[in-house]
């Protein structure tokens, strides 16, 4: 049951959700998906058990992953999730209402703002604070972004890509990119679609990426066995895939991003420029931990990358510190805050 004062910072992925709780850490880490009965629109399932249903449901059960792209695709289900989520944390009943931080894409619209705003409200929050995804990134990361110096964090989620300049406690400059890991997975379910005319999974392409995938062409070298459907016969087939196909299949999604990085080093002013080769780029999310992309990102730029510790959680817990640190953060960070008590 929450307690009075209790804050919960939350990273709305569109793959996954984490949630960090104040003096806890992170305590909820599961996929960003709801099982729905489309007869009667009951929920059946939320997170990772209603992950495992993807692609294996009958007719009348879908499985749904209610963010798009870093943003709410679906309101109602979203708005589902994020209260299962909290109550799951807070117990169903909380006696106090928990102060919530959810980060949200640095080029989020208005209307995707107040979508999220909307759904932290009523999923149970009395108070609530959005943040940009590179600020709790950095955060998260333990970089000091109030010094008078450059920092600058490449946030590489499931559906977005986050890149921000950062001094003085505020953002210098940022640009994103909907493009993150659901893009390399969609990238790797049209090469093995192209090359041996067989349909794969979301699942089977993410397992694809983990296990043998990489974008550095001195990276790994490795193959593995992909299960599929025929396109030509219809009856199951497999295909050994390696990592050099990989490399093929990624390229698209892998240049967007490095398009992106290159256009805010080119905008980035010369002082800050000086502190962020000395200081390198910090690479956190999910999506950076695909096999090579610091390398290749550090050899086109020129410019030292570092995987954060835990990237995969750095957000969440950016958004517990930014809570933990509100006072003093809140007239220099450059996020949006709403205050109403429900």
């Amino acid at each position: 049951m929450c307690f009075k004062g209790k804050d919960i910072g939350i990273d709305l992925g569109t793959a996954t959700v984490l949630v960090f709780v104040r003096g806890k850490g992170v305590v909820l880490n599961e996929p960003s998906v709801v099982a729905i009965d489309r007869n009667n629109g009951k929920t059946l399932a939320i997170g990772e058990e209603a992950r495992r249903m993807i692609g294996r449901t009958p007719g009348h059960i879908t499985a749904i992953r209610p963010m798009r792209e870093g943003v709410i695709a679906d309101f109602d289900i979203t708005e589902k999730m994020l209260k299962h989520f909290i109550h799951k944390v807070c117990g169903a009943n909380p006696l106090f209402k928990p102060r919530v931080m959810i980060c949200v894409p640095s080029s989020i619209t208005s209307v995707e703002r107040r979508a999220v705003e909307d759904a932290a409200r009523n999923a149970g929050a009395k108070e609530w604070y959005l943040i940009e995804e590179p600020v709790a990134a950095a955060l998260g990361a333990g970089i000091d972004i109030t010094q008078p110096e450059g920092s600058m964090v490449l946030d590489i989620g499931g559906g977005t890509t986050d890149v921000a300049v950062m001094s003085l406690g505020g953002i210098v400059i940022s640009d994103s990119v909907r493009v993150g890991g659901d893009k390399f997975d969609e990238a790797m379910v049209r090469y093995v679609k192209k090359r041996y005319n067989m349909l794969i999974g979301e699942r089977t392409a993410e397992d694809i990426k983990i296990t043998v995938g990489t974008v550095f062409p001195n990276g790994r070298n490795e193959s593995m066995e992909v299960r599929g459907r025929d396109l030509v016969s219809g009856l199951p087939s497999s295909v050994m895939v390696s990592s050099m196909e990989c490399l093929e299949a990624f390229a698209e999604p892998t240049n967007n991003i490095i398009a992106l990085v290159r256009t805010i080093l080119e905008r980035c002013p010369p002082e800050l420029s000086s502190d962020i080769v000395e200081k390198g780029i910090i690479m956190t999310g999910g999506g950076s931990l695909l096999d090579g992309l610091d390398k290749l990102i550090a050899e086109v730029t020129q410019v030292p990358c570092n995987l954060a510790e835990d990237a995969v959680s750095c957000v969440a817990r950016g958004t517990g510190r930014a809570l933990e640190n509100l006072d003093a953060l809140k007239g220099s960070i450059d996020y949006s805050r709403q205050q109403r008590r429900s």
